[in-house]
C-alpha cells in the first residue's frame, strides 16, 4: 500500500477523488496507527509518521468512500496522571463524518477490568466497537438555498426522527423511523399545514446506547450521549451506515428547505458517551484524555457539570477547534440552519464559573459562518450557579424556563402570579432588555421532550417513570401540572372537559405570546407518555407519536385549533412584534392610545394594588396594531388589527368588560372554553362597555379590525 506524506489539515478523513488524507490530532501520543478495517475482521495498519504540531496525518491513493477505519495510539497509560492511552483500543475518529456498527458491550471496550479500576485492560476492543467510516463529499444540492426565515416569523417544532415517523400510518414500514421518513411528503404537508417554519431535531449526532440501558433492556431514545460531532447517527438511516447515512440526512434537509422548512440540530458540546473514570474507552479518552476532558484535582476521575460523568475541556483550543470545525461543517456542508445547544451553560465554563465571556463565545461570535445561523441556547447545567437564563451574548436566543414555568402556574391556578405573567407574556423584557436583545431573544414553550407532554402536563399531579427502572426516582418531581381533578386516565365528563380547555388555553396563550413558540411533537393530537416524565430510554410506544389513521373518525379539534393559532399569529404582527411595549403612544402613528393596556375583569385600568392582589388570576390585556414602533423590511409603517385577550385563570365564571376607550366594535375570534376553540366564520360582535363571560379557566381574544 501506498503512503504519502498527506496534510495536517483538515482534519478527518477527506476523500478528493483519487485517494483519502487522514489527520489526527494528539498530544499524548507516541505513536499513532491507522487501522484499515475490512470486512472479513482483519485490518491493515498504517503508521502516521508526519507530525505538525501534534497532528499525524497521511494520504492513502485509492482508499475509497466507504473505507472502515480507526486508530490505536502508543502512549502512556497512567490515570493518575490522566493519561489512557491504550493500543489495545480500536478508538473512533473524532472528525469521523460517518460511522459504521454499534458497541457490543463487554470488557474489551474497556480501558480496565471489571471490578478492578485501577487495573489496565489489554483486550482489543475491534470486533465490539463502531468504527469510522470514509465520505464520499460530493452531493448534488441542486438550486437548495436556506429559508433564512426571520425570527419574528419563526414558529419551532421539536421532534424526534425515529418518534415523528415511526407510527405514521402513510410511511412506508422501511422509511418509519428514518431520516428519509422525516422528509416523505405526508410528514412535511403536517408540518406545513400546521404553520412550521423551522424544525428541531433532537440529537442526530451520532451517539451510543449506555451499556446500563442495554442491560436493562432499554434503549438511548433521546440520543443525548455524543461520540461523533461529524457524524449522521446511523441508526436513522434506511438504507446503510457506511456513508449513506450522510446522504439520507442531505436529502432530507433538501426536501424540507424545498418546502420553506428550516432544519436546527439540538446538539451536546458538553460531554461525550465515554462518561466517567469507569466509562468505556472508545475515542477521545484513548487519544488524549487530559487535552479533551475537564480533569478534577485527582486527575483520575472528571469534573461533571453534565450529570453525564464528564465535561468537555472548553478551555483547550483543541477542543474548541473541534466544536467550531463541527458546527461549520453541519451548516456548510449538510445545509443546516442552526443549533440548539444543550446545557449551554457548560459550554461558558472556561475555567469553574459560567462566564458569558468565555472563548466559545468569542469564537462563536466573530465566526462567519456560525454567527450568520440561528443559535438557541439550553441557559443551565447542573453545575454550581448553572442557571443561567438572561444571561447569553446577544447573538444567542434561550429556551425560557421561566416562560414555562410562569405559564404553567397561572393555569394551576397558582396565586401572585399575574405580575410575572404580563412579562411573559409581552417578552420577558426583565430577563432580555438589559443587554440589547428583544423579544425574540424569548423561545416559548409550555412542553419539550424533557417532562411531561401537554396531555400529561393536565393529566396527572405525578409522575409516573416506573418503566426506566430507576424506582421513579429520575425526571423531574416538581413539574408544575394539575391534573384536573384526577389523577390519569378517567372517564369524568366534567375532568375531560377540563383537561381539553386547558390544553387549548396553553397552546393559545403560547401563540399569543411576544417571544418565538416553540411546540413539541405530537402535542397538537394530544400525546401521552402514560405520565412519563423523563422518557429518555423509552424506545417504544410510550414515546413515539400516534398519527390519526387516515379515514378515520378520530377527534382532530386540537390539531384543527392548534392550526388556527399559529395560523393566527402568522397573519398578525401585533404578536410578534421585534421590539418591547412602550406602554404608551408610539410617536409618528397618530393614535392617542397606548401600544399596550392592562385591565382587571371590570374593565378598568391595572394598579399596583391589581398586580399585587394575591388571589387575582383574571385580567385582559389590549394591543395596539396602530402603535407597532418598529418598521417593515422597506421601511414601512406596520399596521395590524387591534386585539383584547381576555385571561381567566380562576376557577369561577366570570364577566369581563369591554373597556370604553379602546374601540367600539369587537369580534370574538378565539374562545377556549368552545371545543373548536375558534367560532366559525366572523365570531359573534361584542361592543365597547359590554360584557363578555368567560368559564373558569378559559381565555378568550377580541379583534378589532384596523
Amino acid at each position: 500500500m501506498q503512503v504519502w506524506p498527506g496534510q495536517a489539515y483538515p482534519l478527518g478523513a477527506t476523500y478528493d477523488g483519487a485517494g483519502t488524507n487522514f489527520a489526527v490530532y494528539s498530544e499524548a501520543a507516541r505513536r499513532i496507527e491507522l487501522c484499515l478495517l475490512h470486512d472479513d475482521g482483519s485490518e491493515t495498519a498504517v503508521e502516521l509518521r508526519e507530525t505538525d504540531a501534534f497532528v499525524r496525518h497521511a494520504y492513502l491513493p485509492g482508499v475509497m468512500p466507504g473505507q472502515r477505519y480507526g486508530f490505536r495510539v502508543h502512549g502512556p497509560y497512567a490515570p493518575e496522571r490522566g493519561q489512557r492511552c491504550n493500543s489495545a483500543k480500536l478508538l473512533l475518529d473524532p472528525y469521523a463524518r460517518a460511522i459504521s456498527g454499534s458497541i457490543g458491550w463487554g470488557e474489551s471496550v474497556y480501558g480496565y477490568h471489571f471490578g478492578k479500576p485501577d487495573s489496565r485492560n489489554d483486550l482489543d476492543s475491534a470486533p465490539h466497537t463502531m468504527t469510522s467510516v470514509v465520505v464520499n463529499p460530493y452531493f448534488d444540492w441542486g438550486d437548495d438555498r436556506p429559508p433564512r426565515i426571520d425570527y419574528h416569523r419563526t414558529v419551532i417544532y421539536e421532534a424526534h426522527v425515529k418518534g415523528l415517523t415511526m407510527l405514521h400510518p402513510e410511511l412506508p414500514q422501511e422509511l418509519r423511523g428514518t431520516y428519509a421518513g422525516l422528509a416523505h411528503p405526508s410528514v412535511i404537508s403536517h408540518l406545513t399545514e400546521l404553520g412550521v417554519t423551522t424544525l428541531e431535531l433532537m440529537p442526530v449526532h451520532q451517539f451510543v446506547n449506555d451499556h446500563r440501558l442495554v442491560d436493562a433492556k432499554l434503549n438511548n431514545y433521546w440520543g443525548y450521549n455524543t461520540i461523533g460531532f461529524f457524524a449522521p447517527h446511523n441508526a436513522y438511516a434506511s438504507w446503510g451506515d457506511r456513508g449513506e447515512q450522510v446522504l439520507e440526512f442531505k436529502q432530507a434537509v433538501r426536501a424540507l428547505h424545498q418546502a420553506g422548512i428550516e432544519v436546527i440540530l439540538d446538539v451536546v458540546y458538553n460531554h461525550t458517551a465515554e462518561g466517567n473514570h469507569l466509562g468505556p474507552t472508545l475515542s477521545f479518552r484513548g487519544l488524549d484524555n487530559a487535552s479533551y476532558y475537564r480533569l478534577s484535582d485527582d486527575p483520575r476521575y472528571y469534573t461533571d457539570t453534565t450529570g453525564t460523568g464528564n465535561s468537555l475541556l472548553m478551555r483547550s483550543p483543541h477542543v474548541l477547534q473541534l466544536i467550531m470545525d463541527s458546527l461549520r461543517y453541519w451548516v456548510t456542508e449538510m445545509h443546516v440552519d442552526g443549533f440548539r445547544f444543550d446545557l449551554a451553560a457548560t459550554l461558558a465554563r472556561q475555567f469553574h464559573e459560567v462566564d458569558r465571556l468565555s472563548s466559545f463565545f468569542d469564537l462563536v461570535q466573530q465566526d462567519p459562518v456560525v454567527s450568520q445561523v440561528k443559535l438557541i441556547a439550553e441557559p443551565w447545567d447542573v453545575g454550581e450557579g448553572g442557571y443561567q437564563v438572561g444571561n447569553f451574548p446577544p447573538l444567542w436566543t434561550e429556551w425560557n424556563g421561566m416562560y414555562r414555568d410562569c405559564v404553567r402556574d397561572l393555569w394551576r391556578g397558582e396565586p401572585r402570579t399575574l405580575a410575572e405573567f404580563a412579562s411573559r407574556l409581552t417578552g420577558s423584557s426583565d430577563l432580555y432588555q438589559d443587554d440589547g436583545r428583544r423579544p425574540l431573544a424569548s423561545i416559548n414553550f409550555t412542553t419539550c421532550h424533557d417532562g411531561f407532554t401537554l396531555h400529561d402536563l393536565v393529566s396527572y399531579n405525578e409522575k409516573r417513570n416506573e418503566a426506566n427502572g430507576e424506582g421513579n426516582r429520575d425526571g423531574e418531581s416538581h413539574n408544575r401540572s394539575w391534573n384536573c381533578g384526577a389523577e390519569g386516565d378517567t372517564n369524568d365528563p366534567e375532568v375531560l372537559d377540563l383537561r381539553e380547555r386547558q390544553m387549548r388555553n396553553f397552546i393559545a396563550t403560547l401563540m399569543l405570546s411576544q417571544g418565538v413558540p416553540m411546540l413539541s411533537h405530537g402535542d397538537e393530537f394530544a400525546r401521552t407518555q402514560g405520565g412519563n416524565n423523563n422518557a429518555y430510554c423509552q424506545d417504544n410506544e410510550v414515546s413515539w407519536v400516534r398519527w390519526p389513521e387516515p379515514g378515520t373518525d378520530q377527534d382532530g379539534t386540537l390539531l384543527a385549533f392548534t392550526r388556527a393559532m399559529v395560523w393566527l399569529r402568522r397573519d398578525h404582527p401585533v404578536f410578534r412584534r421585534r421590539r418591547f411595549f412602550h406602554g404608551r403612544p408610539v410617536e409618528g402613528t397618530h393614535d392617542e392610545l397606548s401600544d399596550i393596556a392592562w385591565f382587571t375583569p371590570e374593565g378598568e385600568e391595572m394598579v399596583q394594588r391589581d398586580w399585587q392582589a394575591v388571589h387575582a388570576k383574571a385580567l385582559s390585556v389590549f394591543l395596539n396594531g396602530h402603535a407597532i414602533s418598529e418598521p417593515g423590511p422597506r421601511g414601512e409603517r406596520i399596521a395590524d388589527d387591534s386585539f383584547l385577550l381576555m385571561f381567566n385563570a380562576s376557577a369561577e365564571d366570570l364577566d369581563f368588560a369591554v373597556p370604553v376607550n379602546h374601540g367600539r366594535q369587537w369580534q370574538v375570534v378565539v374562545d377556549t372554553a368552545r371545543k373548536e376553540g375558534v367560532p366559525p366564520g366572523e365570531g359573534p360582535k361584542v361592543a365597547a362597555g359590554e360584557r363578555v363571560r368567560l368559564v373558569g379557566r378559559s381565555l378568550t381574544v377580541l379583534r378589532r379590525p384596523a
